[in-house]
């Protein structure tokens, strides 16, 4: 005699699927709202007509111009957040992306100028060179790790200020940028050949970046890596547990030093949207700042593709749209930032808050599985007496 039949445990396996779904969709959900909610008290503070706020953003988001914006700007967000998550989902937290892209993308600009051959190998030519050089400056923190146990987000948040110092000390008349003349005075590379142009594609809001695809394609590898290869089955194992990693026959120094190198390859892409399909050079005031926004991104995606691409999407809508509240109702230019912050902190509010209601329905249903079998049990012992 069971405790219950297959047609019921099926129904509970369902239930608990279902559930499950339900949680993971609750937190990022309720961090948006109580997003939305703090920051209209706000406006409301300032003096200010929320619902205007909103208008503004929702009517241009809904144009076909504000669609294409947002899509290539979260097409840039979401290779910040997969450089940053690849990281996390080993427990390093690489806080160098910043400066890894922008690395990257100099030697990569630098390269397209001087070099002109066909589309087919020139645009394959620059992406190599954009992710080997992410990635060997992001060795850089692995290597400090493994050897020498210097913490990860030290020695990623030095790197970040070197990486300054190296952009400010190549990008000079006579080295990476070309002697000064013409009718500029900024300091910039030469313009990438036109062999480096990405394509892209026309549409009524304008032109849709390829790289789109290449975001697309990472988030594929991204995921196959991790549930379908046994480098990822190891990066998640040595993620939650390195002495137990290291007991299953894991090389966890190695997995250090790769996985750093995989996630500072992610990030030599950040740059490269930018370089190869608006602006075709690299200067001293390059797309600053994508690298911490990809960790907001990521956290708030849960280092999930999935969850990473609506997180972007999100970013993308607000920083987007959020350009036109100073010129249309004259709402302060802060609110984005303070918007995005806002989610942030209430993601790690809300996850927390779903994470607690989950385990709580967990002991709930071991504790009602136990009580329905003590009762069989006991059912089954007065029928045999």
């Amino acid at each position: 005699m069971t405790s219950t039949t297959p047609a019921a445990k099926s129904s509970l396996a369902q239930r608990f699927n279902v559930e499950k779904i339900v949680l993971a969709l609750a937190a990022p959900v309720l961090a948006v709202i109580l997003s939305v909610a703090i920051c209209s008290v706000l406006l409301a503070t300032s003096g200010k007509n929320p619902f205007d706020a909103w208008d503004v953003m929702v009517t241009f988001g809904t144009k076909a111009d504000g669609q294409v914006l947002i899509l290539n700007r979260a097409t840039t967000y979401y290779l910040a957040a997969a450089a940053a998550a690849f990281g996390f989902r080993m427990n390093l937290f690489n806080i160098g992306v910043e400066g890894q892209y922008k690395v990257a993308a100099l030697f990569a600009a630098y390269v397209g100028s001087q070099i002109d051959l066909p589309s087919f190998i020139q645009i394959p030519l620059l992406l190599i060179t954009a992710m080997l050089v992410g990635g060997l400056y992001a060795s850089i923190a692995g290597l400090l790790k493994v050897y020498r146990g210097v913490s990860e987000v030290i020695s990623t948040i030095m790197l970040n200020a070197i990486a300054i110092a190296i952009v400010g000390l190549l990008l000079v008349p006579g080295i990476f940028a070309p002697e000064k003349g013409g009718t500029t005075n900024a300091i910039q590379t030469a313009p990438v050949s036109e062999s480096s142009h990405f394509f892209a594609l026309d549409t009524n809001g304008g032109p849709l970046y390829g790289f789109l695809f290449i975001a697309i394609l990472v988030g594929v590898a991204f995921q196959f890596t991790l549930t379908r290869t046994r480098f990822g089955f190891d990066l998640r194992a040595t993620g939650r547990s390195e002495s137990a990693a290291t007991a299953s026959g894991v090389n966890v120094k190695r997995m250090v030093i790769v996985s750093m190198l995989v996630s500072g390859a992610l990030a030599g892409l950040i740059g490269l949207p930018e370089l190869l399909q608006n602006s075709y050079y690299f200067g001293q005031s390059f797309q600053p700042g994508l690298g911490f926004l990809g960790i907001s991104v990521a956290l708030l995606g849960r280092n999930s593709p999935i969850g990473m691409a609506f997180s972007a999407l999100l970013f993308a809508f607000l920083d987007t749209t959020g350009a036109l509240l100073p010129n249309q109702g004259g709402f302060p230019q802060e609110i984005v930032p303070v918007m995005q912050g806002t989610i942030v902190i209430c993601v790690v509010v809300a996850y927390e808050v779903v994470r607690r209601y989950g385990l709580k329905r967990q002991q709930q249903r071991v504790g009602a599985e136990l009580a329905a079998q003590a009762a069989a049990a006991n059912q089954k012992k007065e029928v045999s007496a």
